[in-house]
């Protein structure tokens, strides 16, 4: 079997956890690195056998498919890059940290015959596709709570700085914008009120959240409020139901009117399952060789962005925003 060739542009962390599952995929192979940090790349190399490029488009020649793990900021101008080479393209999220930027790279995705896959991992966690299991299956919501907090905006320094980050919200927040969409469809309107503590930028903000199926939906999202467990939490309100996440470790669900509960432990599966990260990056390798639209599209990644966005515009206008269809 001819292996899929794997070509990495970044070698920072979140680089490090892809290779180290692709490792384990005997249909590939970890080619190539390009890193704007010689050191990073070469120290990659070394840990996955991979050949250490000396530019992006050099990184891509040798490739079937490259991996986006680059800061937020410069993804869409790399991703459309190696789209229009003609690689499949995993780009981590946000696809892009304008909305402008978004909507190029839709374009181009769906131009290309390659796969494009979004890196919204959270999809993927068993806390989450259960979730979605019951709430398929058995639970009709009808309103939600979601909290998506951090400790600090310091270490790594990086988090700190929207010129990388292209802002709070991009970075860890957008994956809950996904998975609300992901759980409850489209969003018809956004509300939200942000204000300025600790960074010199918006680092607190509170949203309202209707969507087109009849589902509301707040979220709070603050980058200074301690590393408080659960840092990460849904609460999913349906007919004398609640379902409750607790990052990636449980699920809590209660039913009925005495107040019972039952918990569904993750914590016996290592990060990379427990996080989704395992099964994203089998999906992609999938998508490519079996010629399947991938789990997370391109479509998918620009609505984060556009919620992101609509977020980021209605504090600044101080107004509701409509969504559109597209």
């Amino acid at each position: 079997m001819t292996k899929i060739k794997i070509g990495f542009l970044g070698a920072g962390y979140i680089a490090g956890v892809h290779a180290g599952i692709l490792a384990g995929d005997e249909r590939v192979e970890v080619a190539s690195v390009h890193d704007v940090v010689r050191e990073r790349a070469e120290q990659f190399a070394r840990s996955t056998g991979a050949g250490v490029a000396h530019s992006s488009s050099e990184a891509l020649a040798v490739c079937d498919a490259v991996y986006v793990t680059t800061p937020n900021t410069t993804h869409d101008e790399l991703a459309i890059f190696a789209v229009e080479a003609g690689n499949h393209v995993f780009c981590e999220k946000p696809m892009a940290t304008r909305l402008t930027d978004a909507r190029r790279m839709l374009k181009a995705a769906e131009k290309s015959k390659f796969v494009f896959q979004v890196g919204h991992n959270r999809r993927f966690a068993p806390v989450y596709a259960e979730l979605k299991r019951m709430l398929s299956e058995k639970h009709q919501p009808h309103s939600a709570h979601v909290k998506m907090n951090r400790g600090e905006l310091v270490n790594p320094e990086w988090v700190g700085d929207p010129k990388i980050t292209g802002g709070f919200l991009y970075e860890t927040t957008i994956h809950m914008f996904d998975m609300l969409r992901f759980l409850f469809g489209e969003v018809a309107t956004v509300q939200a009120i942000g204000s300025s503590h600790e960074y010199p930028e918006i680092d607190d903000f509170s949203v309202l959240m209707a969507f087109r199926s009849g589902m509301h939906a707040t979220v709070a999202s603050s980058a200074d409020a301690s590393w408080l467990f659960p840092f990460e939490r849904m609460e999913v309100f349906c007919h004398h139901a609640t379902i409750v996440t607790r990052e990636m470790e449980s699920l809590i669900y209660s039913e009925g009117l005495d107040g019972r509960h039952v918990e569904r432990s993750m914590h016996q599966l290592s990060k990379e399952e427990k996080w989704g990260y395992a099964q994203e990056d089998r999906a992609f390798i999938d998508s490519i060789v079996n010629g399947i639209p991938p789990a997370v599209t391109a479509f998918d990644g620009f609505k984060s962005v556009e919620l992101v966005d609509s977020v980021y515009e209605s504090v600044k206008e101080a107004k509701l925003i409509e969504i559109g269809n597209g």
